[in-house]
């Protein structure tokens, strides 16, 4: 019994992470149409940002707060100077985008070294938290419950305010947003920044559990693609439920049968395509 509740633990923490990645990667995916495969390239230089600040102000969560606004111009930039004068040619931007993540992971390496390099957690979370007879990181917990509060954040964003409908309008129905007046290339930056930043914020606050290492891109991103494809392109809700979905099943499969792991990993996902290719939430465009 204390595996099955550790392990679900760890899972919801996982969860908690991929719901920072894969958020953003929705909604660029959904209002832009591209796969922004830099998006794993975002969570780990927000990591290895974080290890910079770290050094200067010991305090993890301004330097999530740093890093992730840091990856949130950086993504500004990569919109408006790359991505934008591409507008249209699907194939070019990814292309593209898949080139910068390569750039992004050799500069980290110069940068930073090929060694793993850990982030510690605030002292005051370091002790774990005792539950009967398990132990468990504390640290855990308060990922999940920042990724819980960030679902919320997002979900009041996009479903109560005027921003959020012009957003949702631009998901559903790209030309026709724009036929209505709604200013959809700056829609267009402001959700690849939000995106970038997330994904930056989400790196530096998964670097006490994961630390910042080349390769962390290449490992995050495949689990934000299955993410967005099982809970539905520009879904938030998809973006939640799909997160944890997916790291309860890669937590034990990893774990149970870990030759076969990304065998259970990529079932969902060929399954969703096969019979719902809009995803679990996914809207039909009108």
């Amino acid at each position: 019994m204390q595996f099955w509740i550790i392990q679900t633990l760890n899972s919801l923490a996982l969860g908690g992470l991929l719901f920072l990645l894969a958020a953003g990667f929705s909604l660029i995916f959904g209002l832009m149409r591209i796969a922004n495969l830099t998006h794993g390239s975002l969570f780990m230089i927000g990591a290895y940002v974080g290890v910079t600040i770290l050094r200067f102000v010991p305090n993890l969560w301004l330097a999530a707060l740093l890093g992730g606004l840091a990856v949130a111009l950086f993504g500004g930039l990569l919109e408006r100077l790359i991505l934008r004068p591409l507008a249209g040619n699907a194939l070019g931007q990814v292309l593209v985008t898949l080139g910068v993540s390569f750039i992004v992971a050799d500069f980290c390496l110069i940068v930073w070294g090929g060694d793993p390099i850990p982030l510690a957690a605030p002292s005051y979370l370091q002790k774990p938290l005792i539950l009967g007879s398990i132990a468990f990181p504390a640290y855990r917990l308060v990922v999940l419950g920042i990724a819980i509060l960030t679902a919320i954040a997002l979900h009041a964003l996009i479903e109560w305010t005027r921003l959020g409908a012009m957003i949702r309008a631009g998901v559903d129905d790209t030309p026709m947003a724009r036929a209505v007046g709604i200013p959809v290339s700056r829609l267009f930056t402001f959700v690849f920044c939000l995106g970038a930043g997330l994904a930056g914020a989400g790196g530096v606050i998964a670097g006490p559990i994961m630390s910042a290492y080349p390769g962390l891109d290449a490992d995050m991103l495949p689990l934000a693609l299955i993410v967005v494809i099982l809970g539905g392109v520009g879904s938030l809700l998809g973006a939640f439920v799909g997160s944890f979905i997916i790291a309860l099943i890669y937590t034990f499969g990893s774990v149970l049968l870990p030759d076969l792991a990304y065998v259970i990993l990529f079932l969902p996902m060929i399954a969703v395509i096969a019979y719902r290719p809009r995803g679990l939430f996914g809207r039909q465009a009108s």
